[in-house]
């Protein structure tokens, strides 16, 4: 799922090398089967007729009272149906139940199309977030905090 998504969403933003690189480095099973043991780490799967659609994954930082949203992918044939917000107001009820203050996020300075979804969500640009993520990558994004919170009544 996370190969099909990647390689349609961000063919236009950074380069096949980088993609293959990102999904190697961040998609291993026995990553995600560590991940899924970790209290502090919530995976989501987003099912519809038997078949994953999206998955999330959100996690602690090391801030004391701060989530982050680390992925949130909708496979392109379900976009604007609404989905990701129902992944979204998931990430936040994570937030609220487990007595966290902040919701963040890093996002692609080219990817337009979830930048604009993110400030329809209440989420704002708040810094810049550049990192060498070592293979001659470096991830350029913007960093967001969900800074209208009344948006989720949940």
């Amino acid at each position: 799922m996370a190969e099909t998504i990647w390689r349609h969403h961000y063919a236009d933003i950074i380069s096949s090398g980088q993609i293959d690189y990102m999904l190697m480095q961040r998609y291993q099973p026995d990553l995600i089967k560590e991940q899924l043991s970790n209290p502090g780490i919530w995976w989501r799967k987003l099912v519809l007729d038997e078949a994953i659609i999206g998955f999330s994954c959100c996690m602690r930082t090391n801030k004391p009272n701060e989530l982050k949203i680390d992925k949130l992918y909708i496979h392109c044939d379900h976009h604007r149906k609404g989905y990701g917000a129902m992944m979204m107001a998931d990430a936040v009820e994570i937030m609220r139940g487990n007595n966290l203050q902040s919701l963040i996020l890093t996002v692609n300075k080219h990817n337009r199309t979830a930048i604009l979804a993110y400030q329809q969500y209440g989420f704002e640009i708040t810094g810049d977030s550049i990192v060498d993520i070592g293979g001659g990558y470096t991830m350029n994004d913007y960093l967001m905090t969900l800074t209208k919170l009344s948006r989720w009544n949940i």
